[in-house]
């Protein structure tokens, strides 16, 4: 896309059976964008303990999460001097807001705390960094916060041992300041773990093919986002998303959600929320257990009566494939970074 983005290319629309969705409002080219999405909130991918994994979580900055450049010394909170920032005015923004007092005490807490950090998985760990990233959100910016709760999710028996077992450790260590409207409890803990399971999406590190498994991307940092949260899953997507965290010159932890091929008006568009080289039975149990559904897909509707052999034989074309998932398209990245500087299209409510 050059120039000017129009308006108005994506509305949000009730389907029944799917829920809220995303549909083209008009003929939509490939290659196009249709959404740029800032997070509302968002938290570091790396344990507690950052030694568990044998590195350490200061070679990104606390809160834009660019790579710190080894050249230059960055700057530490001066409060508990285990997270760092690329400038000063990342530094003054996060302990202004992300990275305030409360936040950077219960961080230490937590750390501290070692059937957390020793006994437990690191999910665990994950979604101990949500929940203060989540409760802090409550008190700098309740109007967000209220955008975070409207989000859909839903618990199941697994997690709500995590809900308790997470709330008694924050309760009890590093309970939130008391705020008007904003009630810490149990309820909450569990209803927050899972509008951050359905939702939140990983901020991927960029591809390096200078090592040696240059195809395989990990999540350095998690992000709600609010209006691309609302697309729906395919397993043969018609849009990607991308993120540009190292590249971009500002609003790196935007995502960018961008058509694969060209689609007519009135048509859904989705993303694929893994990687589509995944055979069907794999597919179906990860939606099944993380989402919360039975995918009827067109693709799905294909393969549910292949055999296992067939079913099996997409599993040896990973490095083909993988250029399909969304994060990895990367014909369109050097494109797409030209056109950072372009204004992008907004979402409407039909």
């Amino acid at each position: 896309m050059s120039g000017m983005a129009r308006e108005n290319l994506v509305r949000i629309e009730e389907i029944q059976g799917r829920g809220r969705a995303i549909v083209s409002s008009q003929p939509l080219r490939g290659g196009e964008i249709v959404l740029r999405d800032s997070p509302i909130l968002l938290y570091s991918a790396f344990p507690l303990n950052g030694q568990q994994l044998q590195f350490s979580t200061s070679i990104y900055c606390d809160n834009c999460f660019r790579k710190l450049q080894s050249a230059s010394a960055p700057l530490s909170c001066p409060s508990c001097s285990q997270h760092r920032f690329c400038s000063p005015n990342c530094l003054s923004v996060s302990i202004a807001s992300s990275h305030n007092t409360w936040v950077c005490h219960a961080l230490s807490h937590l750390r501290d705390c070692p059937y957390l950090v020793l006994h437990q998985p690191m999910e665990r760990q994950i979604q101990a960094r949500f929940l203060i990233a989540a409760y802090n959100l409550a008190l700098v910016s309740p109007s967000n916060f209220q955008i975070l709760s409207s989000l859909q999710g839903h618990g199941e028996d697994k997690d709500a041992v995590a809900a308790q077992f997470l709330h008694s450790v924050i309760s009890s260590l590093c309970p939130p300041p008391s705020i008007e409207g904003f009630l810490f409890s149990l309820e909450l803990t569990s209803a927050l773990l899972a509008k951050d399971k359905l939702n939140a999406f990983g901020i991927m590190e960029p591809v390096d093919f200078n090592k040696e498994n240059c195809g395989q991307r990990s999540v350095r940092a998690y992000g709600i986002y609010p209006k691309a949260s609302l697309f729906n899953h395919d397993c043969l997507p018609n849009a990607c998303r991308f993120d540009y965290v190292d590249n971009a010159p500002d609003r790196n932890t935007d995502v960018i959600i961008r058509m694969i091929h060209d689609v007519p008006q009135g048509r859904e568009i989705c993303l694929s929320y893994f990687p589509v080289n995944e055979n069907y039975s794999s597919r179906q149990k990860r939606l099944l257990e993380d989402y919360g559904f039975t995918c009827e897909c067109d693709r799905c509707k294909v393969e549910a009566n292949w055999s296992d052999q067939e079913d099996n034989g997409g599993d040896d074309d990973d490095e083909e494939n993988e250029a399909m998932e969304e994060d990895h398209d990367e014909p369109m990245v050097e494109k797409a970074a030209s056109e950072y500087e372009t204004d992008f299209p907004t979402l409407i409510s039909s």
